[in-house]
């Protein structure tokens, strides 16, 4: 999302290098150029100007360290000043009641029904919570449909009601049946437009109204840029919501919304969406997010991801097998899978300081990344797997020729799966970044 961003920002930054101190001068300078980074991101002018004055009086009035560069000085200040305009803090969804109530409003397309379903699992999955999806788009053909596959793939129930067209009867309902039933939380996926309308506005008034929900959540195509958070600011003058969601982040955007909504609109951003996979929904995190924009990765999100898919019990296992020089492929093909359930391996690598930006041109596809090397590992006998010394050249001929590969590729993979056999031993399993590391140059050579 903030490649672009990104990249004008350092170039932004090189206005300052090799001066011995900030100075009005040099700043004034700099500062026009974040500016114009700012607006080409699509944040809006007064946004940028306002984001421009205050970076721009905490430059002047830094006292610059004899260590520290004045380059490395307004990248901090951006930094902080950044992480502050986006709300500098995560902010948690109130999911407390009898059962708690989150209402998701939006315009069509925007992708609430799909967060609607990513919201159920993150509840169910990392809070523990029964939670009951109610179908109140009763406007969008095929929308109930849609969440009622959405929920039967998550593994978290759908009410509907057949033939009713009023939203309020039907979340009404469900909350009562969630009251009755022991469920948690009830999530209300509500009907859109095409564009903000009165007769949008009425409705969803009246259904929040109705149903008094703990949390109120805007979900908004970040694609849409100035649009987005022109559209949050019409639902929030009649709704009051409580926070913003943001989708489509893996989409052609350039981060203004994201830049511009806390300001404009005076709510949080609380979660960020990316693809249709269930699991592509995270806590919306400024200081991170600042981190990312100024080329500083994200480890910590990176680390998070990791553990969410840590099984401590084969963990454990493998770092025995490690110690003792026993690492197979059919251990290497494990944790490939593990690597992929984590998320969207260019995003990952982005979440690395310096590897996001060396990948920017790279297409770098899940289902396509570890395909060869998958292949060529299941081409292979088990026996073949646990020993890969007994492959000889023959078995090598044959597993080339199971696994639509060269003979070369399958060479290379034994070559290299030794060398990171070697470089692995006695390394922690934790250590996520040498296994994406080996993994990446395989990766990149088939």
């Amino acid at each position: 999302m903030f490649e672009n961003l990104s990249e004008r920002l350092e170039r932004s930054f090189k206005i300052l290098k090799g001066e011995g101190k900030i100075t009005e001068i040099n700043v004034a300078e700099t500062v026009k150029d974040i500016r114009k980074a700012l607006l080409d991101a699509d944040v809006s002018y007064k946004v940028a100007k306002d984001f421009c004055n205050r970076v721009k009086d905490k430059a002047i009035g830094a006292n610059v360290l004899t260590a520290v560069k004045p380059q490395q000085m307004m990248v901090k200040i951006m930094h902080d000043e950044l992480a502050d305009f986006m709300g500098s803090e995560a902010q948690d969804i109130n999911i407390k009641g009898n059962p708690a109530v989150v209402l998701v409003a939006g315009l069509n397309g925007s992708g609430k029904t799909t967060f609607s379903g990513k919201l159920a699992l993150h509840i169910k999955s990392k809070r523990g919570m029964r939670v009951l999806l109610a179908a109140c788009d009763t406007f969008r053909p095929a929308a109930i449909e849609q969440l009622k596959v959405l929920g039967e793939g998550i593994g978290v129930p759908v009410y509907t009601e057949d033939g009713e067209k009023d939203p309020i009867k039907i979340a009404q309902n469900a909350i009562k049946k969630a009251r009755a039933e022991g469920f948690s939380v009830v999530i209300v996926d509500t009907a859109g437009r095409l564009a903000v309308d009165q007769q949008l506005m009425d409705e969803i008034s009246a259904l929040h109204q109705a149903v008094q929900p703990t949390e109120t959540l805007f979900v908004v195509d970040a694609m849409t840029g100035q649009d987005a958070v022109e559209t949050a600011k019409a639902f929030n003058d009649r709704l009051d919501f409580d926070g913003v969601v943001l989708t489509k982040m893996d989409g052609d955007t350039r981060g203004g919304a994201a830049l511009s909504i806390k300001a404009v609109v005076g709510k949080p951003i609380k979660f960020v969406s990316s693809g249709e996979k269930m699991e592509a929904l995270d806590v919306f995190h400024p200081a991170r997010i600042a981190d990312r924009i100024l080329g500083m990765g994200d480890v910590v999100s990176l680390v998070e991801k990791a553990q969410e898919q840590f099984d401590e019990k084969q963990a454990r296992e493998l770092k025995k097998k490690l110690a003792k020089d026993q690492f197979t492929l059919w251990d290497f093909y494990q944790q490939i899978q593990q690597v992929k359930k984590m998320g969207n391996i260019k995003d990952l690598a982005g979440m690395i300081p310096g590897v996001g930006k060396a990948l920017k041109d790279v297409d770098i596809d899940n289902d396509t990344a570890f395909k060869s090397v998958e292949a060529i590992i299941l081409s292979m006998t088990p026996k073949e797997r646990e020993h890969p010394e007994i492959i000889n050249g023959s078995r090598r001929k044959r597993i080339a020729d199971g696994s639509g590969t060269s003979l070369p590729e399958v060479n290379r993979l034994l070559k290299q799966f030794e060398g990171t056999r070697k470089a692995m031993k006695g390394a922690m399993t934790g250590n996520l970044m040498q296994r994406m590391g080996s993994m990446r140059g395989m990766m990149g050579r088939h």
